[in-house]
């Protein structure tokens, strides 16, 4: 059993062996019950680590093309290869 101090605010560390082993991260949800004489927390949910945004992680075969790419522009200004 591990010992922590409660601070000022009422706030308690939980020793990192249990929250690794309990799977806790910022962001858990833990709940607290009373029973007779000692308070036992339960996990409740973890957050589920999703990216902010899929950017990257497929990979393409196809080459890149910039987002503000456009064929007819090109012709236009005359930018196109000479074909050989």
């Amino acid at each position: 059993m591990e010992a922590t101090s409660v601070t000022s605010k009422g706030q308690v560390t939980i020793p990192k062996p249990l929250r690794q082993r309990l799977g806790l991260r910022q962001g858990s949800k833990v709940e607290f019950v009373l029973v007779g004489d000692h308070l036992e927390m339960r996990v409740v949910s973890s957050p589920v680590e999703v990216p902010e945004s899929g950017f990257g992680m497929l990979k393409s075969k196809r080459t890149a093309v910039p987002a503000d790419f456009d064929p007819a522009e090109m012709l236009a200004r005359g930018k196109t290869r000479q074909r050989k």
